[in-house]
């Protein structure tokens, strides 16, 4: 028989999981590994630029990245850059006191690093073009970001639970892709510090499994099924991400078997008892939208193998 309970406040959530948001800052310190972005970038490949030192304007033929880790690599740089706003919203979702304010400075600082170094590999080895880049940046940045999920602590925790693990993903293939070592080795640290923080978070929500099975799970669902990445509001986002997922860096098929499964059977959502009304009809719904999904990736993938079979019998 469901449960019915009043639910939590935000601030009851908040309290109460404060010791959790204490005890997986302290497992975080103790597990990441200080890094510097200088020594990840190949400094003796820089030259001049055109402009006030006069040297030689990007061209196409600098970059030694494939054409889909281009893209990837800007997509991925630019979703780095709109950190003040990611900062924003997170801080007002768990404040400023405590562990949780700790977390958020310490989040936000090892953040930045990955702009840092990214930005300084694709300067220095021309690997895009830094004037497209710079405009992109602007304009992605005075757009804002606003969180999909407002001010739900909640869905906020699912959200980065899930978004976290799909950044380390898309790092990690995108380096893979890249054809250059140096840029895999990069991409590769990155990666790992966002393995750490989607820990966190994912860690936090088990323990508000707990304390509200029914809120959470009516958030996870709420997340899974309107998921977009922070980047989304990119200039040309939708032609990039095209050619991302037809390169294999990241598609419908990974999103769900190396991000939204791999977390949901972490927090053993389709075993968990004690959910509300609301929260078993949540679950319902989840399971049909995971099953949809799953269709709509084996057609996605069934496609793009014709595609490449097609193109491949054209050479």
């Amino acid at each position: 028989m469901a449960v019915t309970s009043r639910p939590k406040t935000t601030t009851e959530l908040l309290i109460e999981l404060e010791p959790v948001a204490g005890s997986e800052l302290d497992r975080h310190l103790a597990t990441a590994k200080e890094w510097f972005p200088h020594e990840y970038v190949p400094w003796s490949q820089g030259r001049d630029y055109d402009g006030v030192f006069g040297g030689e304007a990007w061209s196409i033929e600098d970059s030694k990245v494939s054409p889909a880790a281009r893209d990837a690599l800007v997509v991925n740089l630019l979703t780095e850059d709109n950190l003040p706003g990611y900062h924003r919203e997170i801080v007002t979702l768990f404040g400023r006191d405590g562990a949780w304010g700790t977390w958020v400075n310490r989040w936000t600082a090892e953040e930045n690093r990955h702009g840092i170094v990214i930005r300084d590999y694709l300067t220095v080895t021309r690997a895009v073009d830094p004037v497209a880049l710079e405009r992109a940046r602007m304009t992605h940045m005075q757009g804002g970001y606003e969180a999909d999920h407002g001010d739900k602590m909640l869905h906020g925790l699912a959200y980065v639970s899930f978004q976290e693990l799909a950044t380390r993903v898309s790092h990690r293939n995108t380096g893979k892709a890249s054809g250059d070592p140096v840029c895999e080795r990069l991409l590769t640290r990155v990666a790992a510090d966002e393995n750490l923080h989607m820990l966190f978070y994912r860690n936090l929500l088990a323990a508000a499994f707990e304390l509200a099975p029914g809120e959470t799970m009516r958030a996870v669902t709420d997340v899974v099924k309107n998921f977009q990445m922070p980047g989304h509001t990119i200039d040309g986002f939708m032609r990039k991400s095209v050619a991302i997922a037809n390169a294999g860096i990241y598609d419908l098929r990974l999103h769900l078997d190396d991000v939204l499964s791999p977390v949901l059977r972490q927090w053993n959502v389709f075993e968990m008892e004690g959910l509300d009304d609301d929260g078993e009809k949540a679950r319902e719904e989840l399971s049909e939208f995971l099953q949809g999904l799953d269709t709509a990736a084996a057609r996605f993938v069934e496609r793009r193998a014709e595609r490449r079979a097609r193109q491949a019998a054209k050479q």
